[in-house]
């Protein structure tokens, strides 16, 4: 059986850094974000389910789902984030479950991306949980020049979600991203060779 290790965090906090850099040292890293576009794609298990919820209007011209239009639908409304979060959440549970279930009978280790992991209880399936931490204001930050969302629209977005603090008591190491991103990465290869200087307190 493969060590399964999930990585964590908040909108904007380093996550696909630390995925990209795992890939690059030739790991399997599973990106739940990538999981749910392709579900989300005309055909894809996702696609119809949001057609039939949330009507035509968030179909574009070229039969792609309008995505910004998608997140302010959900986002901006309790109820749909609840709907959103139970009948969506069910499907992409099953999905990862595969793509889980398939890794751990040929990798020794491989890691899941997977940013409502504690929010959706998915702890459980891990060894360890790594949780990529930033300050709230430099989160802010580097949200609204990602996304180019004015300073409310990512608060209210930001606030939507658990706080990266509400995470720090729940992972077993924390890596911290106010730095460089040669900071954190060195984070990482400590923590792959075994070290444990950057377990929590």
């Amino acid at each position: 059986m493969g060590k399964i290790i999930g990585i964590t965090g908040g909108i904007a906090s380093g996550k696909s850094t630390v995925t990209n850099f795992l890939r690059e040292q030739g790991f399997q890293a599973v990106d739940a974000d990538a999981v749910v576009h392709d579900l989300q794609k005309p055909g894809g298990r996702l696609y119809q389910l949001l057609v039939q919820h949330f009507g035509q209007e968030i179909i574009l011209e070229n039969g792609e789902l309008n995505r910004p239009l998608l997140a302010s639908l959900i986002f901006s409304n309790p109820e749909e984030r609840e709907w959103s979060k139970q009948t969506q959440g069910e499907i992409i549970r099953e999905e990862l479950a595969a793509l889980r279930d398939k890794l751990v009978q040929t990798e020794s280790i491989f890691f899941m991306d997977i940013p409502l992991l504690f929010e959706q209880d998915y702890a459980n399936w891990f060894d360890e949980t790594w949780l990529i931490y930033v300050d709230r204001d430099i989160q802010l930050e580097r949200f609204m020049k990602r996304d180019q969302l004015s300073k409310d629209l990512a608060e209210s977005r930001l606030s939507a979600q658990w706080s990266l603090e509400e995470k720090k008591g729940l992972a077993t190491h924390v890596l911290d991203n106010n730095g460089s991103r040669d900071q954190l990465v060195s984070q990482v290869v400590k923590l792959l060779e075994g070290g444990d200087s950057c377990a929590r307190d």
